[in-house]
């Protein structure tokens, strides 16, 4: 896990490598590497496994990003994270906030409910699937949350925000939304609702029409929508 994160040997698909080189120098970084090699020696369960940690930068390239999904941290169950935001490997029921983005995608399109959890296909089109944490313990949600992963995840929405046009970040619930603050809403589209998850959903979420929304963005400025269906 740790000697991923080790500069100069980063396995980190390579337009992200270049945009993040000089985080991976900065001191809290390293104290990162030192909270994740303790945990680990400490014989403790973390999730997603090693090489999936940087899964969403390594299915979505840099300039291939045409939406931003924030998340906040990995699912905490056994077999469930594998690095993508809202996303459950092949074989893994979908947690209750996907099938809650499932469900605004059937009323916003009138597709059927995937009979999967995996959102890979989102991700190959151009959707970042970014969680705001990028690892956490077995059984302990927001257990690796104060301990550099959210410096991390702001440069990368700092360098989408001013190295790309015309992206479309879709802010669900109050977390996302102050990770969101600064992104220029005047160079790109900025969409708002509260969380997919089963206590707020209903209230906002379920009719939002992100989806659609986004595609209409997209298309508006010359680029292919996202087929938001799952093979």
């Amino acid at each position: 896990m740790t000697e991923s994160m080790a500069g100069r040997g980063l396995r980190l698909e390579a337009s992200w490598k270049q945009a993040l080189a000089d985080q991976f120098e900065q001191p809290w970084m390293q104290q990162l590497r030192d909270f994740l090699q303790a945990e680990k020696a400490a014989g403790k369960q973390i999730y997603p496994p090693g090489p999936l940690l940087f899964n969403a930068l390594d299915s979505t390239p840099l300039p291939k990003v045409k939406v931003v999904i924030i998340g906040q941290d990995p699912y905490h169950g056994p077999g469930q994270a594998h690095g993508l935001s809202f996303s459950v490997p092949p074989g893994v029921p979908a947690p209750p906030s996907l099938q809650n983005i499932f469900k605004e995608i059937q009323r916003d399109f009138g597709y059927p409910i995937p009979a999967h959890g995996c959102l890979q296909h989102w991700a190959e089109q151009g959707v970042l699937l970014l969680n705001a944490v990028l690892s956490v313990e077995q059984g302990r949600p927001g257990s690796h949350t104060n301990h550099g992963w959210e410096r991390f995840t702001s440069r990368i929405i700092e360098v989408l925000n001013a190295e790309r046009e015309h992206l479309v970040f879709m802010l669900w619930g109050n977390y996302a939304q102050k990770k969101g603050a600064h992104i220029d809403g005047q160079r790109h589209c900025v969409l708002r609702s509260v969380h997919p998850s089963p206590l707020s959903a209903h209230r906002g979420f379920i009719g939002c029409g992100h989806f659609s929304a986004a595609n209409a963005w997209l298309e508006s400025h010359g680029q292919t929508p996202i087929d938001w269906r799952l093979p």
